[in-house]
């Protein structure tokens, strides 16, 4: 797509109403493909970084929407993801609302996302929240005081003790909702991954595509700045495991999100995926059935 039109497009879905979409879901399990983890499981005997390859299958036309059930947190809270769009050919992003349970404002831009008109060619894939004990008691820890952005394999070392501000576990992937989004994100291969957070009110330069990370800055009016690099956070260990994709966090402002903010930020988002290359001729269809 030339620059001009992805540039009228991107005029175009940031001024666009938002009319209710109605979504039919089928319900799905992760477990029967390897995927699923609850609070019980045991990371893979595989090692703390392998997972099976994606299997390929004929492509799929017209639009898709479903809801997965991805397995359950500390609690047994349920995880979901809901893949909406065009899957094939597609432009994978994944979208995910909450990892620290006391900065919730980015699950209101993750729903809103279900009830804005998708461009074609998109693939959308939306993890409303992954931290949903921490969510409910409003720490920035899970259930069993582990900070889940500090959880992750890509420098990890021990520190502190449960319930620090950012305690990373007693290692890396220790924690069933780390492990869920580390499976979730080797099966699915995201172009661009997003992490909500607050309060700062700015798009960080993460350490994937820089170009991806300012374009974002751009369409939503929010600053871009470089925030120090965390051992074991997600998306330093997404973008050092899977070079090729941009994962990088946007830190909202503090407080509620307003209804216009969240419609406008989630109109963003698929700005910013409609003008990703598509990977036409080489889907390979996760195995999430």
């Amino acid at each position: 797509m030339g620059s001009r039109s992805t540039a009228a497009y991107c005029r175009r879905v940031l001024c666009s109403s938002c009319p209710n979409v109605t979504i039919v879901v089928a319900a799905a399990s992760l477990l029967a493909a390897g995927c699923g983890v609850s609070a019980g499981s045991p990371p893979s005997h595989r090692g703390p970084d392998r997972v099976a390859a994606p299997q390929r299958d004929a492509p799929i036309s017209g639009p898709v929407r479903r809801v997965v059930l991805l397995g359950h947190s500390v609690e047994h809270r349920p995880i979901r993801v809901q893949e909406l769009g065009e899957p094939f050919p597609g432009r994978r992003v994944l979208i995910v609302g909450c990892i620290h349970g006391d900065e919730r404002a980015g699950i209101s831009v993750a729903r809103r996302l279900d009830a804005i008109a998708l461009p074609q060619g998109i693939d959308l894939w939306v993890l409303d929240d992954l931290n949903p004990d921490g969510a409910a008691a409003g720490t920035r820890q899970n259930a069993r005081g582990v900070d889940l952005n500090r959880n992750f394999p890509y420098g990890w070392r021990p520190a502190g003790r449960p319930g620090d501000q950012q305690y990373p576990g007693p290692r890396a992937l220790s924690e069933p909702e780390a492990r869920i989004a580390y499976h979730l994100i080797l099966r699915l291969r995201p172009q661009v991954t997003i992490f909500f957070h607050q309060p700062l009110g700015l798009v960080d330069e993460s350490g994937g595509d820089s170009r991806i990370e300012r374009r974002f800055a751009q369409l939503s009016g929010l600053p871009l700045r470089r925030l120090t690099r965390y051992p074991g956070s997600v998306v330093g260990w997404q973008n050092h495991r899977l070079p090729t994709s941009t994962a990088f966090v946007v830190e909202l402002p503090p407080g509620h999100l307003t209804p216009l903010s969240s419609a406008r930020l989630a109109r963003v988002v698929l700005a910013l995926a409609h003008g990703l290359p598509s990977r036409e001729g080489s889907y390979m269809r996760p195995p999430l059935r």
